[in-house]
């Protein structure tokens, strides 16, 4: 059982209230998921920049020796923001060639994310101490999808947290069960597909990152995985452009969505979303099964 959040400001004036109006949202979802929690936050792109997410598994390291390491090693302009075990690095490149060197350089320090709008931030322990130590509050940005985990099938380390990303600007979160995840990577991996946990979300996303790889839009790449992933689930999906959302075709774990002029929230439960400002007047439903859902901006 885990907990699943997310929210999409329809309307801009909202963006600066997307952490502080969320972080209740995650931490409502505690009883949910106690052992983890993580978020991922898309905000307005800077023109020519990528924004890379790391974290350290094994403590805080000096990320001041990376930054350093990076502008001495790659041509380009390149700023790093740290809180804690996390960072983020803007940078004028498309960001290889620093993941590279991040990964060759410094041991324990792991990418999350990539993408021009993204930033990832995951951690164990409990969603409002992991709030409170990355600051989720302050975010700000267009939309977010929120994770609190409680684990199933494999171990509570920061790395087996949700979101799981697959390419740019691409994020899952995850409530259920697969039963075939390790069938699944046994397929892939000699597609190219590289694993770095056991985690069964995680191998949902490598699906959907094979698939889009492809060439399959989104929506594509969720059929086929109806076929191909065996279980229960619903799937929060993150991209540059909105929030997707999907069900498996029994509608085995709960969800339910409140939709406003200004806003579209998402949650395991409506607890979570009691809180937002209008939702006594929102248009409530809970999603259908087998059914792929998006919103965007636009």
């Amino acid at each position: 059982m885990c907990g699943i959040v997310g929210l999409l400001m329809k309307n801009p004036a909202w963006d600066e209230r997307l952490g502080e109006l969320l972080v209740p949202m995650l931490t409502g979802m505690t009883e949910r998921g106690p052992d983890s929690a993580g978020m991922a936050v898309f905000a307005k792109p800077t023109a020519g920049e990528t924004r890379l997410s790391f974290f350290h598994l094994h403590g805080e390291p000096d990320w001041h020796a990376v930054n350093t390491a990076v502008v001495d090693a790659i041509p380009g302009t390149h700023r790093i923001d740290a809180k804690g075990r996390h960072a983020v690095i803007h940078t004028s490149t498309d960001g290889e060639a620093i993941r590279a060197l991040v990964k060759d350089r410094f041991a324990g320090i792991v990418p999350l994310a990539a993408g021009s709008r993204i930033q990832l931030y995951k951690d164990i322990g409990a969603p409002a101490d992991i709030a409170a130590r990355y600051q989720f509050d302050e975010l700000t940005g267009s939309h977010a999808v929120g994770h609190t985990r409680m684990a199933t099938e494999s171990a509570v380390t920061p790395d087996r947290a949700h979101p799981f990303t697959a390419g740019r600007d691409f994020c899952l979160v995850h409530n259920g069960s697969l039963s075939n995840p390790h069938l699944v990577r046994r397929q892939l991996e000699p597609m190219g597909i590289r694993f770095e946990t056991d985690n069964d979300t995680e191998a949902a996303c490598r699906f959907l990152e094979w698939r889009m790889r492809e060439g399959d839009a989104v929506d594509a790449a969720i059929e086929k995985g109806f076929e191909a992933l065996d279980g229960f689930f619903t799937f929060l999906i993150g991209t540059a452009d909105g929030l997707a959302l999907v069900r498996d075709p029994f509608a085995c774990k709960p969800a339910i969505v409140a939709e406003t002029d200004d806003y579209v929230a998402i949650s395991s439960e409506f607890r979570s979303l009691a809180h937002l400002p209008g939702v006594s007047h929102a248009k409530l439903f809970e999603p259908q099964p087998r059914t792929i859902y998006h919103w965007s901006r636009a």
